[in-house]
């Protein structure tokens, strides 16, 4: 892999030592010259935003799906809202936007539909057959699946993009430590859990799932509810939960951009080279936060995951993508001639995954009918 040789853009000269420039890229698998007008990170952000793999996203579950209502996150707007986030620190910590957005944008292209049902459907599925992993198929979307361009197979993102994607290194690297680390990395991870953590509490409240009460000592909550009452006295409930979300979201912001500088000053991280001798992220949280963190997280997975209608859904999904796996995998001349020709590529078990990980949860929902109800239209 050959190091692009590429200009200085205007939208990197203020990034920190330590930050990642696009003249520090180690470039792409297949070698293309660069832009004249935007940067190769900003290049990787427009191909996945116009891949097939992110327009998909739209009708993909969060948490409810997508047909429980109009209001809730899916698997887009919640890329989006991690994205949105994940800047914001890149900003105040003057790391390459431009990279975390890329990053951030193709972080859930990998999951199936239904949300994390999808992915436990498929994992069983696929435990004697090669795995299933959320962010091994998004790697495997961009350097292989995606079938847009005439030279070369996949997005042809660049190294930095690609190794981004990789959130837990021990599924890439029988060592770890053998990730190759960027601040902008840490960024979108981060920039993640605060989204999910804070958006599906809304999403939660918004369902009726939860109810206030049951948030009562709940520390992050009890904070917002407290500032909220100070200064607002009482008022409507829904802007209440939209207003205590936000500050949340806020607070659990401002508290990695404090930390994360404070740490960054300590350890006196002057380049990229130094991150890579480092074993903890250095964008975190600091120790009473973590704590507060955990505890919103513990309550979302007892009481919102959890709950029975949840369950339902999940378990629905499940049924769904079970079912069209064994119908396919028994005849698999019902497959699409596309997906026929990849099985005799990558194997049967790995074609039917990748074909299924790709659906949406409607279009997965009508493949099902067309398969089991009698009179639906094949």
């Amino acid at each position: 892999m050959k190091k692009n040789s590429v200009k200085s853009y205007d939208s990197e000269k203020n990034l920190a030592p330590y930050a990642l420039r696009s003249s520090d890229s180690q470039g792409r698998h297949y070698p293309e010259k660069e832009h004249e007008l935007r940067s190769p990170f900003q290049r990787d952000r427009d191909r996945i935003i116009h891949s097939t793999a992110f327009r998909r996203l739209e009708y993909k579950t969060q948490v409810f799906v997508n047909h429980e209502g109009d209001h809730y996150r899916t698997r887009l707007t919640h890329t989006l809202e991690a994205c949105q986030i994940a800047r914001t620190l890149a900003r105040a910590l003057f790391l390459n936007e431009d990279l975390v957005e890329a990053v951030s944008l193709a972080h859930d292209i990998g999951h199936g539909p239904f949300g994390h049902a999808g992915e436990w459907a498929l994992q069983e599925i696929m435990k004697n057959h090669g795995g299933f992993e959320h962010n091994v198929q998004a790697l495997r979307i961009v350097e292989k699946l995606e079938d847009s361009y005439v030279e070369f197979p996949g997005l042809n993102l660049t190294f930095e993009t690609r190794e981004g994607l990789k959130k837990h290194p021990e599924r890439f690297y029988k060592n770890p430590l053998d990730r190759f680390q960027t601040l902008e990395a840490e960024a979108a991870d981060i920039g993640d859990e605060i989204a999910y953590s804070t958006h599906d509490l809304d999403d939660g409240l918004r369902s009726e799932l939860l109810r206030e009460q049951d948030l009562e000592g709940v520390a992050l909550w009890d904070e917002a509810l407290g500032y909220i009452h100070k200064k607002y006295g009482k008022i409507n409930t829904s802007k209440k939960h939209r207003l205590a979300t936000r500050l949340i979201v806020n607070c659990l912001v401002k508290d990695v951009i404090e930390d994360s500088a404070a740490r960054i000053h300590k350890i006196k991280l002057c380049s990229i080279r130094d991150l890579q001798k480092k074993r903890n992220p250095v964008i975190a949280y600091s120790s009473p936060m973590k704590r507060r963190l955990a505890e919103l997280k513990k309550f979302l997975h007892q009481r919102l995951y959890q709950h029975y209608r949840v369950v339902r859904m999940t378990d629905k999904g499940q049924r769904f993508l079970k079912a069209l796996f064994q119908v396919y995998l028994q005849k698999p001349a019902q497959l699409p001639p596309h997906v026929a020709v990849r099985a005799k590529r990558d194997g049967v078990h790995r074609a039917i995954c990748d074909y299924i990980a790709g659906m949406t949860d409607r279009f997965a929902q009508d493949e099902y009918k067309r398969f089991f109800e009698p009179y639906e239209r094949v």
